[in-house]
C-alpha cells in the first residue's frame, strides 16, 4: 500500500522545509545548528500538520543521521531501547518522539541519561504546552521551539511542489487544478499541511480522467475536504487559547470577534465550557457598568442549555452581542481582588467588639454588641460608625468606574457616604 502524499513529501533537507523559516530559514537557530554540527535536543510545538515531524527528517537528512520515530503514549520503553542500542553501535540517532506530553517518568528516566550523553538527539513534538504539560526533568534538557500554522502562500508552494514531483508526489498524473479549488485548499485547512495535501491526493486519486486532465474542481476539493481543519479539542491548550480570545474580544467590545470565536467553540461542540464563560464575562468585564446584562445573559445560558446545539448558538449569538456592547467595568472584581490580597497578606484584624454577635447571654459583660448603632433607627437609615477591623480603618478596596449610568449612580451614592464619613 502506497503511503500518503503528505508523508512523501516529507522534507529530505532543510531546504525542502515549508514554512518555519524563523526555525530553518538562513541564519536561523536550527540551520545554525546543524551547520555547525552542534545538534541538542529540542522540543517542537504547535497545531497538528505545521512541520514538526518534517524539521525532525530535514534534520536527519541533512546531518545523514538515521531517524527513528516513536510514540510516547503507545511505544515502550523496549522500543526506546532498541533505539539506544542502534545509537551505541551505529553513531547519533535522531528520535522523533510524538506526543511527548504523554512521556512516562519510568520512560522518561531510562531517556534522559541517552540526552545528556548525546548519542539520542530527541527531536519531542507535541501540540500542547510544553511549559504546561512536559516535565520539568525534559525541559531541562531540551530547546523549546515554537511552530506555527502555516500561511496560504506556504501551502500553495508546498501544493506546487507536490504536483510537479515525479518520483514522491503527483507529478505522474496529468492534473489540473482549479483557482477556487486551490483556494480552499490553502485557506480552509488553517495552516495543516498535511490535511491540505492529503486532501489533493484523494481528490486525484478520486477524479477519473477525461480528455488527458484530471480536473479538480472546487466541488470535487469540497467533497475530499469536507470538513474545515479547526484547532481547539475540548481538552488541549488550542482550546483553551479559543476561550481567551472569546472573552478577550468580548472584554474588547470587538462584535465580530466575538462571533467568530463563538463559531470557532460551538463548531467543535463544547457548549458547556462556552455557559460558563459567558457568566464570568458578564460579571467580570460588564459588572456594576450595567447589571442587567448579567441576568440577560443567564436567561440566553438557560435556553442554550434546554435548546441544545445547533439551535442553541441563537441565544448564544444574542448574548455575545449583547455582551460585547455593553459598557464595560471590571470594579467588583478588582474590589472583591485588593480585598483577598489582604487577606493573603494577613491583613484581617479582629472584628470591632460593637459589630460581635450578641444573642446570647453574657455578650454584654464581655463588650460584644453593647455599642452598635442600629442604621435603621437614623434618618436616611444611615449613621456614622466604624465597621473594618482597626488596622484597616479608612481603607478603601471599591473604586466606581464611569462607564454606565448605573455605576455612575453606584459611585455618587460612595462619595457622599464618604465625605460623611467622620474619618475623611
Amino acid at each position: 500500500m502506497q503511503q500518503p502524499l503528505a508523508f512523501r513529501m516529507r522534507p529530505q533537507n532543510l531546504d525542502e522545509v515549508v514554512g518555519q523559516q524563523h526555525l530553518v530559514g538562513p541564519n536561523q537557530i536550527i540551520r545554525r545548528m546543524v551547520a555547525a554540527k552542534r545538534l541538542t535536543s529540542m522540543i517542537l510545538y504547535g497545531p497538528p500538520g505545521t512541520g514538526k515531524t518534517s524539521i525532525a527528517s530535514a534534520i536527519a537528512g541533512t546531518t545523514k543521521y538515521a531517524l527513528r520515530t516513536l510514540n510516547a503514549a503507545t511505544d515502550t520503553k523496549k522500543d526506546l531501547q532498541i533505539v539506544v542500542d542502534e545509537a551505541k553501535f551505529s553513531g547519533t540517532v535522531v528520535l522523533l518522539l510524538d506526543e511527548i506530553h504523554r512521556l512516562d517518568k519510568t520512560k522518561q528516566d531510562f531517556l534522559l541519561p541517552h540526552l545528556e550523553s548525546g548519542r539520542i538527539i530527541l527531536v519531542g513534538a507535541t501540540t500542547e504546552n510544553p511549559y504546561l504539560n512536559i516535565s520539568p526533568a525534559i525541559r531541562s534538557r531540551t530547546q523549546i521551539f515554537q511552530v506555527f500554522p502555516l500561511t496560504p502562500e506556504e501551502i500553495d508552494a508546498a501544493i506546487d511542489r507536490a504536483l510537479a514531483d515525479k518520483d514522491r508526489g503527483l507529478g505522474n498524473y496529468p492534473v489540473q487544478l482549479d483557482d477556487k479549488a486551490r483556494h480552499y485548499l490553502t485557506t480552509t485547512t488553517n495552516g495543516d499541511l498535511r490535511s491540505a495535501l492529503n486532501a489533493l491526493e484523494l481528490a486525484v486519486l478520486s477524479t477519473e480522467e477525461k480528455a488527458g486532465k484530471i480536473h479538480i474542481t472546487n466541488t470535487v476539493m469540497h467533497e475530499s475536504l469536507q470538513q474545515a481543519n479547526l484547532e481547539g479539542d475540548q481538552n488541549g491548550d488550542a482550546h483553551y487559547d479559543l476561550l481567551s480570545a472569546f472573552q478577550k474580544s468580548i472584554r474588547g467590545s470587538d462584535v465580530d470577534a466575538g462571533l467568530h470565536y463563538l463559531a470557532r467553540l460551538i463548531s467543535i461542540g463544547d457548549l458547556t465550557s462556552i455557559l460558563r464563560r459567558l457568566l464570568v464575562i458578564a460579571y467580570e468585564d460588564i459588572g456594576l457598568a450595567n447589571p442587567q446584562t448579567a441576568n440577560r445573559t443567564l436567561t440566553a445560558i438557560t435556553a442554550a442549555e434546554r435548546l441544545g446545539l445547533p439551535e442553541a448558538r441563537i441565544p448564544l449569538a444574542s448574548a455575545v452581542i449583547d455582551l460585547c456592547l455593553a459598557p464595560k467595568s471590571n470594579s467588583a472584581m478588582a474590589a472583591i481582588d485588593q480585598a483577598l490580597a489582604d487577606i493573603a497578606a494577613g491583613n484581617a484584624g479582629s472584628v470591632p467588639d460593637h459589630l460581635k454577635d450578641a444573642h446570647y447571654k453574657g455578650a454584654a459583660a464581655l463588650g460584644h454588641g453593647t455599642d452598635y448603632l442600629y442604621p435603621h433607627d437614623y434618618p436616611d437609615d444611615w449613621v456614622d460608625q466604624d465597621y473594618l477591623p482597626e488596622n484597616l480603618r479608612g481603607k478603601h478596596y471599591y473604586a466606581p468606574k464611569a462607564n454606565g449610568k448605573y455605576e455612575q449612580a453606584l459611585g455618587q451614592q460612595l462619595e457622599n457616604l464618604r465625605k460623611k464619613r467622620h474619618q475623611d
